[in-house]
């Protein structure tokens, strides 16, 4: 199950090799779409990836500061520095080849 950050702790949830923040709301539809496919890819990929829950509602200053103008939008972490986002619903195919090319990186 991916960690949930609030925003007093979601720069010490950043931390470590890989994250992969989903940044996402309880009213978004594209994001209910997201949740089964995330859940999967964090049992394939949980022992390389860290995968952490941000909840946009109330929080936009985190948002704001990664740019995440809509939901769903995954930021992907390197050592707590954000790198690369994705915005949308993506296939579990689409996005499992986008994780291993970042684990191989």
């Amino acid at each position: 199950m991916a960690i949930e950050a609030t925003a007093t702790d979601f720069d010490q949830q950043v931390t470590g090799p890989l994250t992969v923040v989903d940044f996402w709301a309880p009213w978004c539809g594209p994001c209910k779409m997201m949740d089964p496919i995330m859940e999967k890819l964090e049992r394939t990929y949980g022992d390389r990836i860290k995968f952490v829950r941000f909840n946009v509602d109330g929080n936009q200053d985190i948002a704001q500061r990664y740019h995440v103008m809509s939901v769903p939008s995954l930021v992907l972490f390197r050592d707590g520095q954000a790198k690369e986002k994705v915005t949308g619903v993506y296939p579990e195919a689409k996005l499992a080849h986008y994780f291993e090319r970042k684990i191989a990186e």
